[in-house]
């Protein structure tokens, strides 16, 4: 053999041993030993299938893994964690099967597993009476007879509260859907938008009963809401009451003189609270506004301990959620509610009492001229529990009727309807309301 033949057969060898050294090196890992652990949220023995909610958190794991899938409800949902979070919506306890898959490449591994879980058909509406009032959003169209649309940029030309965005009438903002996962039937959904609009960069929905229906003393005020998108610092969704009452002898009621009762108020910079606040004045000082003049009492919920939090008020941060961190109040729906009595009001989410706000001294605390607020235990849930919010003869605001608010917004100033907007923040941004309804209790 010639040399050159013996070079180039060397040169094969070499090549040949080098691609079975790579084919060796680039070998998928083996995947193997795929496990399933599951927590239904509120599992006790007394409550084995869960706590109502629907909530069901799922723990995955497999050696070389490096992705799952999880066949749920005849859906196929993808995911890079170890962690999952599904909401099963059915009332009642229902049997399901779930198929979860590890992946490496082509290489699968599958796992059947079984579970039971309750979910509360009765949103503890047990101590509410007669419907005297109510919108379940089914015609696809905004009833008018029930509510107005509220345009523009408000007091100030900020809402007051710092905001950015341009409230308009336009389906863009203020729109119906029929599918959506989870809800009675169709839903309003109000959208904020970052786009060019008359003179902002943002637009955003509001409608109200103004004129058309309100509310004292004796009545249950309850909405059923999915805040899906408020996810980031900046975005934010209210419900919410003012007054529609005015004085005798008076053209007009200023705020905070009036009140203003936040039933819900999420915020996407806190996002796994909700804060449900009274607003109030310390002074008549003749019906007329002074930045001083402004009391505010308000307690938070965790959507997670389905009471105050602890610390108490939750600082801005950990955004944004998981789309589905039942943790936050962004993954799923929740009902929304007050019952207003004549001497105080319950706040609730779920059916949960989380704050209480009396209206005069001495009835949540000692009798001292003060405004108070403390967390106690009630029920074996800490609950936030405020006073006082009659500080003049002249009006007592939450003696009196109010009407209903629905309105998402962008921005705020610092510490004020969830801070300013943030650059990461995600547009368009659609909250759905299922229905509101409003009781005698």
């Amino acid at each position: 053999m010639r040399p050159l033949d013996l070079l180039f057969l060397g040169m094969v060898l070499i090549m040949h041993s080098c691609s079975d050294s790579d084919s060796q090196d680039t070998k998928e890992p083996i995947l193997s030993d795929l496990s399933v652990k599951t927590n239904i949220v509120g599992f006790s023995d007394s409550t084995p299938y869960g706590d109502g909610s629907g909530n069901v958190e799922f723990e995955i794991s497999a050696v070389n893994a490096t992705s799952y899938q999880i066949v749920i409800e005849n859906q196929t949902k993808n995911f890079n964690s170890n962690y999952f979070l599904h909401q099963f919506l059915k009332g009642g306890t229902n049997d399901y099967s779930i198929e979860v898959r590890a992946l490496n490449g082509n290489q699968l591994l599958t796992k059947q597993i079984s579970i039971r879980v309750f979910v509360s058909e009765d949103e503890n509406y047990d101590n509410a009476g007669e419907l005297v009032w109510s919108d379940e959003f089914n015609s696809g169209t905004l009833d008018t007879t029930k509510w107005s649309y509220e345009t523009g940029t408000g007091i100030n030309g900020d809402w007051g509260t710092g905001q950015l965005d341009y409230a308009t009438d336009r389906k863009e903002n203020v729109s119906f859907q029929d599918d959506i996962k989870g809800a009675d039937g169709g839903c309003l959904v109000i959208t904020t938008r970052k786009e060019s609009y008359m003179d902002r960069n943002y637009t955003s929905g509001r409608i109200r009963t103004h004129n058309k229906a309100s509310w004292g003393p004796g009545h249950r005020i309850v909405s059923r809401v999915y805040g899906r998108d408020v996810r980031h610092q900046g975005q934010g969704f209210a419900f919410w009451l003012m007054p529609q009452e005015i004085p005798k002898g008076q053209d007009h009621l200023m705020w905070p003189q009036g009140g203003e009762i936040d039933i819900m108020e999420y915020a996407g910079a806190i996002p796994y609270n909700n804060l449900g606040s009274v607003h109030y004045a310390w002074a008549w000082e003749n019906n007329e506004y002074h930045d001083w003049n402004h009391g505010h009492l308000g307690g938070y919920y965790n959507y997670e301990t389905k009471q105050t939090p602890n610390p108490t008020d939750p600082e801005y941060g950990n955004y944004p959620p998981l789309e589905d961190d039942f943790r936050a109040g962004s993954a799923g729906f929740h009902t929304y509610g007050i019952d207003w009595f004549n001497d105080r009001l319950e706040f609730f989410v779920d059916g949960n009492v989380y704050h209480i706000h009396y209206f005069n001294d001495g009835d949540g605390h000692h009798v001292d001229g003060q405004d108070q607020k403390s967390v106690t235990t009630i029920n074996g849930k800490r609950v936030t529990v405020s006073e006082y919010s009659n500080h003049f003869d002249e009006w007592h605001p939450f003696e009196h009727s109010m009407y209903a608010i629905l309105s998402a917004g962008v921005g705020g100033s610092n510490y004020t309807y969830g801070g300013p907007i943030v650059s990461e923040a995600e547009f368009p941004c659609s909250v759905f309301i299922d229905w509101v309804r409003v009781y005698k209790l």
